[in-house]
């Protein structure tokens, strides 16, 4: 299960990485609302804005995604992912 997800994070993480990598300035919207993404989180992404850099190690690493949701309210998203640093032989 925990790896699903992590494949659908960072599915996700690649659909984003055509996103802006800056953060988009919001005019009249309050911070960001930062959470830490656990199993019961309900993602409710509208817009990515910008994403952290997978780093070349072989290790779980953690990664931020900062993201629009379909009110307008900007969200930081904290979790973690493999490295793109391993091989399989």
């Amino acid at each position: 299960m925990k790896a699903l997800l992590v494949m659908a994070l960072s599915s996700l993480c690649a659909t984003a990485a055509l996103a802006d990598e800056a953060p988009t300035e919001l005019a009249g919207q309050n911070a960001p609302i930062v959470e830490d993404y656990t199993y019961s989180t309900h993602l409710d992404v509208a817009k990515v804005l910008s994403m952290s850099s997978i780093p070349e190690v072989c290790e779980v690493v953690p990664v931020k995604m900062e993201y629009e949701d379909s009110q307008g309210q900007r969200h930081i998203l904290n979790y973690h992912v493999m490295g793109n640093g391993c091989s399989n032989g």
